[in-house]
Order: C-alpha cells, then structure tokens, then sequence
C-alpha cells in the first residue's frame, strides 16, 4: 500500500523533473553531469517521476516502455506513483490561474504538463529542476523545493 501524506496525498517524495531525466540518458554535455549529480544526491529520499514526466519520455526510448522502464529503475526513479485527487485539485487550480492569467496577457503561456507535474511534486517533498522558473510561476508560495542543476539554467 502507498504512504500517504499528511494531506492525504501519496507520498512520492522528490519529483525527478523530465529534463533532468533526458540529460542524463543523452549524457548531455552541458547538463548530463550535473543532472546525474543532482539525482544522485536525492536518491537516498525516494525519487519519483509523475505520470505525465513518463509519457513525455517515450520519444527518447523511442517508445519502448521496456527500455524506459529499465533505464529508470537502474537510476533509482519510481515510476508507478499516480496523481490522486489532491494532485488534480491543486493541479486545477493552478490551470484555471494561469489561463486566466495568459488571458490578461499577465502570465507566459506555460504547457500542462508542467502545472501536472508541479502539482505533482507538491504532494511530495518537491522537485528536482533545472528550470525552477517553469515551476516558480505557477506555484509561488506552494513550491516546496525547487533547485537546478549545478546553478545553470538554460
């Protein structure tokens, strides 16, 4: 049975953002290194990837789940937690926001996925990045934990 958190969410404790995922599988020249330092350093406290971060891999494994499914686990990185409703709630939210926002022309155009994979890895401990502007956003006060790769962002 999963671990639940004290809001009832479940825990996934740090939440691996795609992008470092990708650095490390492409061994990227500029992020490779520190993205598989900054997985490594959390790896101790449970790593996890949320469910939209697992579809948004498919084109690096070139769609076989197999492959995608080995290569996380050789890393360390769960991939079998799923969005509850606390997630959703949060996640609906901060969808609702940031469309009217945009609409206003008072916030960039940010894709779904990010404010799912946010939400996400607020019912964690929070998420692992090297771009914590995608996140910060949207999520300003709400943002348990948000660091990049060795302090480079793109």
């Amino acid at each position: 049975m999963d671990e639940r958190t004290s809001s009832g969410g479940i825990n996934v404790n740090w939440v691996v953002d795609t992008c470092l995922i990708i650095d490390v599988l492409d061994n990227d020249p500029a992020f490779g290194g520190d993205s598989a330092q900054l997985i490594d350093q959390y790896l101790k406290e449970g790593l996890s990837i949320c469910p939209v971060s697992y579809v948004e891999l498919a084109p690096a494994f070139l769609g076989d789940q197999l492959r995608q499914d080995e290569f996380l686990d050789a890393i360390g990185i769960a991939y079998d937690k799923m969005l509850d409703k606390h997630c959703i709630e949060i996640a609906h939210s901060a969808w609702n926001q940031q469309v009217n926002l945009k609409r206003l022309a008072k916030a960039p155009r940010r894709p779904v996925a990010d404010i799912l994979i946010g939400a996400f890895a607020l019912c964690g401990k929070g998420i692992l990045t090297r771009n914590p502007s995608d996140f910060k956003r949207v999520y300003p006060k709400r943002v348990a934990f948000v660091t990049k790769a060795a302090g480079k962002e793109p």
